[in-house]
Order: structure tokens, then sequence, then C-alpha cells
């Protein structure tokens, strides 16, 4: 059972506990507002990130404390509790965070259609593509038809925009599949380039070469040239095909995307996506998507770009980390969003509730 932290709020004790913070000078024509930065005790909280236990390891820490809302906005309809770990208050800090819907954008990051139908498949037999394997990708796939697309969905029309961001540039094919910074299609174009979509993967043979069935190794450095020869992680066109990187790969099926919602490419580099978000007057991302060790942390619409002129709340339990040796993503996940949260606020969807204003009836 989903457990609702914010219903279940933990008890404060009434321990203050005192926090140096760094003050980074604001621009001249920016407002200021001095951040009371006092800690106080949560005791006995549950654990974080404890909804979906099967996609994401619950997070547990003995030190935990309540800070004072970080961001408030004036008429905010959205309340984002979140927390990052901080080893000089040695513990996680948690605090709320009052937003505009309006001025907050939704990206997920990377969801590729793959192996779902589509027609973009990972090639045979030892190509790799998106989590690496069928059964893997499968398994994201289930998670964004689970979790990912009823959160985007509770949102939309609520929020600013609803964005994905996808590798390369944008196509013939996806230009009339999906709206771009500067261009919306029609209907009819939407059901041309799904069918023009249809016919350019199916006419792709994923079909590579199988792995090598002898290596040469030198007697003093066996380990060097074996790696060297046979790497952990090759999607080059020896086991993909030749080709395959040039396809266009589309949204993964089980998002519904709907007409008003951005694709973003890769190709067009941070600033594209800086300006169109600034321009709908987006200060806030909440992101999601994959793979939280690297897409969703460097690609350009990872957070590792978007913190640097935006609010940034990573969604815990709507992204997954890749998982190498491993049949889960569930540790993989909860170790790097650990990691992140030593800069970087996480939250999680129990977390995030829209709570519009209403207004007092006429007298």
């Amino acid at each position: 059972m989903k457990r609702n932290l914010w219903s279940t709020r933990s008890v404060l004790a009434g321990v203050g506990v005192a926090a140096v913070m760094t003050v980074t000078p604001c621009a001249a024509d920016e407002p200021t507002r001095l951040y009371d930065n006092r800690l106080t005790v949560i005791e006995n909280p549950a654990p974080l990130l404890a909804d979906y236990p099967e996609w994401v390891e619950p997070v547990r820490e003995t030190r935990r404390y309540l800070a004072t809302a970080l961001v408030e906005d004036a008429d905010a309809d959205l309340q984002v509790r979140a927390w990052r770990f901080s080893y000089n208050a040695r513990g996680i800090i948690e605090m709320p965070n009052r937003l505009r819907a309006k001025d907050t954008a939704i990206i997920m990051v990377h969801p590729w259609g793959i192996d779902d139908g589509q027609g973009w498949n990972t090639p045979e037999p030892a190509g790799v593509a998106d989590f690496c394997t069928p059964e893997k990708n499968h398994l994201a796939a289930k998670h964004t038809r689970e979790v990912i697309n009823p959160f985007l969905k509770s949102l939309r029309g609520k929020v600013a925009s609803v964005l994905y961001s996808l590798p390369g540039k944008r196509d013939g094919i996806r230009k009339k599949l999906y709206r771009s910074f500067d261009y919306t299609p029609d209907e009819a174009e939407r059901r041309a380039g799904a069918a023009e979509l249809k016919a350019k993967l199916a006419d792709f043979s994923y079909k590579g070469k199988p792995l090598p069935a002898e290596l040469k190794l030198s007697a003093d450095k066996p380990l060097v040239d074996y790696f060297k020869q046979f790497p952990g992680l090759d999607a080059g066109p020896v086991y993909n095909n030749a080709g395959f990187w040039d396809l266009p790969i589309p949204v993964c099926k089980e998002v519904e995307v709907a007409a008003d919602d951005v694709v973003i490419y890769d190709s067009e580099g941070y600033e594209a996506l800086k300006k169109f978000l600034q321009r709908q007057g987006v200060r806030h991302i909440l992101l999601t998507g994959y793979a939280t060790d690297m897409c969703f942390a460097r690609t350009c619409a990872g957070y590792e770009n978007l913190e640097k002129d935006f609010n940034v709340f990573l969604v815990g339990d709507a992204t997954l980390a890749t998982f190498p040796a491993s049949t889960t993503p569930r540790f993989a996940t909860n170790a790097h969003l650990a990691f992140a949260s030593l800069g970087r606020l996480v939250t999680q969807i129990s977390w995030i509730r829209y709570e519009p204003k209403v207004k007092a009836a006429a007298r």
C-alpha cells in the first residue's frame, strides 16, 4: 500500500539545530530574502521514496530534519515537499515548497520507444539500446505505464508544459508526429507521420554481428587486451548495425502524448530549451525520466544543465537508473538519487499536490 507522507507527517521534536549557510550574492536587480536555515529534528520519520518499492529502494537515514520553505511563490497552487542530504548537517533535510503551477514544467528525459511495438527494436543477437536488453526495456516501459504516465496526466493542463527529450535532431517524420519548439503539427500531419514512422522503422535490418568467438590476448596484459576487444557496452555498428542510431526514435507508446506536449531534441542544445522555457515563464522544473545515472543527469534536458537556470526538483520515483548485473533497478536508483541529493532537491509523486486557490464567492 502506498504511504502518503503528507498525511502521515512525523511529529517534530522541539530541538532546533543551527546550520551554517553559504550565501551566494544575487544579481543587483533580483529581489533577495534572508532564509531561516535553522533545522528541527524529525522524530521517527517514515522512509522516503517508499510508495513504489518495486522500482526504488526506500531511502532510510538515521537523522532527518525539517527546514523552512525554500520556494515561496505568491499565489502558489502546487505543493512540492522535497529533501536533500548534507554531510555537514549529518543528515537529510526536508522542506516544503510552494510553487505556481503556471510557472512549472514537467520534463521527461529520454522516454525511448524501444521494443514497444512501434518498430524500433533492440538488434539481435547482441545489440544494445536504452536499458540494454529487451527484458529490461520492457520493465522500464512498465514503470512508464504504471508510474510516470499517470503522474503526467494528473498535472497536464495545470502546469505550463509537459516536455519529452529524445536523442538526435528533429527529422521530417517526428516533425509531423510531435509538437516542437517552433512547430505544432495538425491531426492530418500526425497521422501521416505515424504511417511514415512505421514504414521507416520496419525497413531497417535489426541484425548485427554475433559476439566474437576468439580474442587475441598478450601474455603480459591479458585483461587490458580483453576489455579493449570486448568491452562491457558496445552500441556501435558492429552489434547494432550501421544506421541504427539515425532512425527516428519515437516517444515510448506507454506515454499518452497530448497534442500540446513538446518534444526536445538533444542536438538542438540546452540554450534552445532554456529560451523556450523562459518564454513560457517557467521557473521550476519537475524532472522525470531515464536513466538516473546518465541521461537524466547529463543530456540536453538533464539536471546538470537545467539547474543552472531553473529550480529543479528530481521526482525520485519517476526515474530509473541503469541496472547492470541486476534484475531490478531499485538499488541502483536509490544510490544515484542519494548521491544527486548532495546538491539537489528530491521529491516524490505523493509529495506533489496541486491545490488550486478557491476564489471567494462574490457578495
